[in-house]
């Protein structure tokens, strides 16, 4: 990767990924490079991940009172 994978938002990294994804499986990549690619690919996994468990703690959800009035907010519960 040319710049660093920390650097790039959600999308970014999401596409990267893919882009390895389809080069891993086309199967025309030598060994080398496929570890290569992998371990990037792996990186970029974790970032995605980091940045979907970093959105779901911001989300919360609005409480209403018994007259169905907004009352405030509780966290996000992913039940």
């Amino acid at each position: 990767m040319s710049e660093d994978s920390a650097d790039l938002n959600f999308e970014e990294a999401l596409r990267r990924l893919e882009e390895i994804v389809r080069k891993l499986e086309s199967g025309d990549v030598p060994l080398d490079q496929s570890i290569a690619l992998y371990e990037q690919g792996e990186k970029l996994r974790g970032l995605c991940q980091k940045r979907l468990e970093d959105a779901q703690a911001k989300i919360e959800k609005i409480t209403l009172d018994r007259e169905g009035r907004a009352q405030g907010t509780a966290p996000f519960d992913a039940d």
